[in-house]
């Protein structure tokens, strides 16, 4: 029997966030119908920039510099979607729902990769959200577009919820993959509700000022 360790899980998220990453891109750069380059460009930027910025910040190698699989895991996704978006038009929640399942990923090998690192609870947890929404930006700023984290249902919080669920799973001593795959589930499933119900933090709004004269002055 094979006995799967806890690296190799992580390893396997972090392939598979990649790979979701870099489809969800190319799924939303086709709406501006850039050519294969733009795609592979917008895609790696997606797939690869989260990572890339939580590395420089914790002063480690970067991921996919130290091993060229992620790159080619993100170009070889970037290439299927592209391939199959041209065959077949995609519903809009396909993209949605596979940004989705890479921020989950991202997020918790975000925060165990910092926790390597010996950054604090509370650090570990913001470099999960770091790792799981910063690709996103970069895919949206790339395609002209108001990043998700910043509009919309629920995304960043969604991350930072499942990110600290998966430390105080740890806090409770729980070990192995059963915390980082409940705190993937917790980001998937709160992004997934937040779409479904349109969740939302309050937004910002400046209150409406009286007109001299008007009753309340």
């Amino acid at each position: 029997m094979i006995e799967i360790t806890l690296a190799q899980t992580l390893y396997g998220f972090g392939q598979a966030a990649v790979a979701s990453m870099a489809a969800a891109a190319v799924l939303e750069a086709g709406r501006k119908r850039y050519d294969l380059f733009g795609m592979l460009l917008v895609a790696i930027s997606a797939a690869l920039g989260g990572g890339s910025l939580r590395d420089m910040l914790l002063d480690r190698p970067v991921f996919w510099v130290s091993d060229q699989a992620y790159l080619l895991t993100a170009v070889g996704a970037a290439l299927l979607t592209f391939f199959i978006g041209r065959r077949r038009k995609l519903p809009l929640r396909v993209f949605l729902y596979t940004d989705a399942l890479g921020l989950a990923l991202f997020t918790v090998v975000g925060t165990r990769i910092a926790l390597q690192a010996e950054a604090g609870w509370l650090a570990a947890s913001f470099m999960g959200v770091i790792t799981g929404v910063m690709g996103g930006v970069l895919r949206d700023i790339l395609c002209n577009e108001e990043p998700l984290v910043f509009q919309g249902p629920l995304y960043a919080t969604a991350a930072w919820t499942g990110a600290l669920f998966y430390l105080g799973l740890l806090e409770l001593g729980l070990r192995g993959f059963v915390p980082a795959l409940a705190g993937g589930l917790v980001v998937l499933l709160l992004r997934a509700a937040a779409l479904r119900w349109s969740l939302e933090l309050p937004r910002f709004e400046e209150p409406v000022r009286r007109r001299e004269g008007e009753p309340g002055d």
